[in-house]
């Protein structure tokens, strides 16, 4: 039996040229973790390497804040993130 997994992000806007995708986080999240990104036509897993406030580096997003993650691949909005175990 597998349990539910719940999203802890959303992409509202993506920068595709420099790859970097705006996301509103539900729960908090450090760069250095392993996150699933899933949509219609993405899936793929990446450490997050780094996350910008007020293009600012900052080392945790936290609830209900709205960031900056560099991407590795392609990704759409509305694409969702999952914390990977």
């Amino acid at each position: 039996m597998s349990k539910k997994i719940s999203p802890v992000g959303k992409i509202t806007h993506i920068y595709s040229k420099i790859g970097v995708a705006i996301v509103k986080f539900s729960k908090p999240v450090a760069v250095g973790q392993l996150v699933r990104f899933k949509g219609n036509s993405t899936d793929f897993v990446q450490s997050i390497e780094s996350i910008q406030y007020d293009h600012k580096q900052i080392k945790k997003a936290t609830k209900g804040q709205e960031v900056g993650i560099k991407v590795n691949e392609k990704i759409h909005e509305g694409d969702k993130i999952f914390l990977e175990a």
